[in-house]
């Protein structure tokens, strides 16, 4: 394995997976429209993605097992890209659920997919380089964000917009997944399959729960920057999508130079900080009386947590029996916060308000913050290079 062309062609990978994502959220605020839903019925409804998330990251190591790193990250890679006209060609909100499902099986084995192949490069690179390749995700997700805003400000319809990100998304995705190394075909009867749910040991539970805070954390924000920022201040939908670009924008900075942190003072500490710094955005969300301030605690939530769910898919990836089943145990638990964040968001903003909604938040990044020594006092080990 070259460790420089592979970091080059999984920071790619990740970049496009980003870039799919951050398309759909900036145009769920027009999907929304569309469909003429509420807020609580669309959380509900978003829960079906988290929901196929955790069903298909159970599974993922055997998708590993079977066509090794880089087939399995083909193969989940064409589903992420071309799932994602899926949701904006739903009729109502009971299909849009039943798509969200679909998609969110497809995010969920690209993503344990894409972390185990990070965890296998990072080993061959010789030093942590995880929170950076998180990084090139959320430069796809402002990318997406970006274009999204800029397809409201034109008018462009959703579903065009969604088949021709889509088409450009497979086609990138499929060129850098060629370019990784192909590992050995497995031999048969060698090793047994992974289970299809393994039971996680205590050192991933406890790294899964810090990442379970920082995914309510950002989910939160990822699903709800745009909404809250148009209804709550009292924005247009352009400066809404913006203020989600915003938000991703602050995340990608972060987790760029994010490595360059955990090497000085270590994981724990580094995402202790961080949180604390997500906890006083969230409540500056819940205070803000004008999009101005309401983006700038956007910015400090993604700013927090950009660098916790990044540093726990490398530390599961380390600990567990094999690359793909540490990640896939970190992150079907710290996914689970995605099948409560978008109905808990949306359901208490009906019964109260959206604003008790982010105060929800900042609780969630302070115990984030008191959970942070599971990923350990000390500096991330620089490991050997790959010869």
């Amino acid at each position: 394995m070259d460790p420089r062309r592979a970091r080059i062609a999984i920071a790619l990978v990740f970049a496009v997976h980003g870039t799919v994502s951050g398309t759909f959220a900036a145009r769920l605020l027009s999907i929304r429209e569309e469909l003429g839903v509420g807020t609580g019925q669309l959380g509900i409804a978003l829960m079906g993605q988290a929901f196929g998330a955790f069903v298909a990251m159970t599974m993922a190591g055997r998708l590993i097992h079977r066509f090794g790193e880089r087939g399995a990250l083909r193969l989940s890679m064409l589903a992420w890209t071309m799932v994602l006209p899926l949701p904006a060609l739903m009729p109502n909100i009971y299909t849009f659920a039943a798509a969200m499902f679909v998609m969110g099986a497809a995010a969920g084995t690209s993503t344990v997919t894409t972390n185990a192949q990070a965890v296998v490069v990072e080993h061959a690179y010789g030093r942590s380089i995880m929170t950076g390749l998180h990084g090139m995700w959320s430069v796809g997700n402002l990318t997406g964000a970006g274009i999204g805003a800029l397809a409201v400000l034109i008018g462009l319809d959703v579903r065009l917009h969604f088949v021709l990100l889509s088409l450009t998304a497979v086609t990138l995705a499929q060129l850098a997944c060629a370019t990784l190394p192909a590992a050995a075909a497995p031999v048969p009867g060698a090793a047994p399959p992974p289970p299809r749910f393994g039971v996680p040991t205590k050192a991933i539970v406890a790294i899964g729960l810090v990442g379970f805070c920082s995914s309510f954390v950002e989910g939160a924000s990822h699903n709800w920057t745009a909404i809250y920022i148009e209804q709550i201040t009292g924005s247009t939908a352009a400066v809404a999508a913006f203020g989600y670009a915003a938000f991703v924008a602050a995340m990608a900075v972060s987790r760029l130079l994010g490595d360059q942190v955990v090497r000085r003072i270590g994981p724990a500490l580094t995402v202790r900080t961080g949180a604390s710094l997500a906890a006083l955005g969230a409540l500056t969300v819940a205070l803000a009386n004008h999009p101005a301030v309401g983006i700038a605690g956007f910015m400090m939530i993604g700013t927090g947590a950009a660098v916790t769910i990044p540093l726990a898919a490398a530390a599961g990836g380390r600990l567990g029996a094999t690359p793909a089943q540490g990640v896939a145990g970190v992150m079907s638990i710290t996914f689970t916060a995605g099948l409560i964040a978008p109905a808990a968001i949306g359901g208490i903003a009906d019964l109260t308000s959206m604003r008790v909604s982010f105060a929800m938040v900042a609780m969630a990044a302070v115990t984030m913050a008191v959970l942070s020594k599971a990923l350990g006092r000390r500096r991330i080990p620089e490991v050997v290079k790959a010869a």
